[in-house]
């Protein structure tokens, strides 16, 4: 996993001609929030923070979660997220949904030290494009958490709109006679609170962006690749504002200056991981 710096050139503020960033590393980062102090940190999270908590991505050649797919003949690897198709057969939606709960799943490392910007009170939002509902398992305010695709913790019959909860649905995944979640109600399908392709977005997700990112004064963008929309062109309403980019993809934003750092940043080692100069800000992550 890599790590990549990006600020605008020219831009006026943390990132531009006068950068506050004493050095674009780990290191400047960390000396970065303990001497500047931002107070409304930004999270942007895709899947690739939850995959050492035993959930595939959705892209990785071999393993992700389309190439998983490959046995349903979809006619493209996405329509397992297209409405309409999931009216027609939702059945691997339901089977990708059952890799998505593996056996005592928690929080990784990265969720947590999210979750500890919080604490230190410096976090504004978490915006997060993952449906596996493991920001929510770490503590952290609902109110701090924006899921920008939804998520499995609530479902909905599409025939009576009866609702279920998270525990309903993970009872169902997790037996392995359950092709398709039923109503015990109606007998309708139950589909999950996602947002599938077709749909819009949640209103909360269009609040939360226009009066969050004017604020922004430090992005951290983990775990994603930034290539579905509208997610993906938030970063564009930022300027100015030092950005942490791991799991970068090179071809992406190619205006934006780029240093990279090898070597992982957050793993899952079963002790306090190498993030090296953040705990000089008082910020050190417990796996647990």
């Amino acid at each position: 996993m890599k790590m990549c710096l990006r600020f605008r050139r020219g831009a006026k503020g943390h990132c531009g001609t006068k950068s506050k960033l004493k050095t674009f590393t780990l290191e400047g980062i960390a000396d970065f929030i303990k001497t500047e102090r931002p107070c409304n940190i930004i999270a942007m999270t895709g899947a690739g923070i939850s995959t050492s908590a035993g959930i595939p991505d959705f892209r990785s050649p071999g393993s992700g979660l389309y190439d998983n797919l490959q046995k349903y003949n979809l006619p493209d690897p996405q329509a397992v997220f297209d409405i309409s198709f999931f009216h027609e057969n939702p059945e691997p939606f339901f089977a990708l949904s059952k890799e998505l709960f593996p056996e005592h799943l928690k929080p990784t490392p990265c969720h947590y030290f999210i979750k500890l910007l919080e604490k230190k009170g410096i976090l504004r939002r978490w915006f997060t494009q993952n449906i596996d509902s493991l920001e929510f398992l770490t503590g952290i305010p609902e109110d701090k958490i924006v899921t920008a695709h939804g998520s499995h913790r609530t479902s909905t019959c599409l025939k009576c709109r009866k609702k279920f909860d998270l525990q309903w649905l993970t009872e169902r995944l997790k037996d392995k006679t359950c092709i398709v979640p039923k109503c015990d109600k109606c007998e309708g399908i139950v589909k999950p609170d996602i947002t599938f392709f077709g749909e819009n977005l949640p209103k909360r997700f269009f609040q939360c962006a226009i009066s969050d990112f004017p604020k922004c004064d430090l992005l951290l963008i983990m775990g994603t690749s930034l290539v579905v929309q509208p997610f993906a062109s938030m970063v564009n309403e930022i300027y100015g504002v030092i950005f942490v980019h791991v799991r970068c993809n090179p071809w992406l934003f190619l205006r934006w200056c780029r240093i990279f750092v090898s070597g992982g940043v957050f793993s899952n080692t079963g002790k306090i991981p190498d993030v090296r100069g953040f705990s000089k800000c008082g910020i050190r992550v417990m796996w647990s």
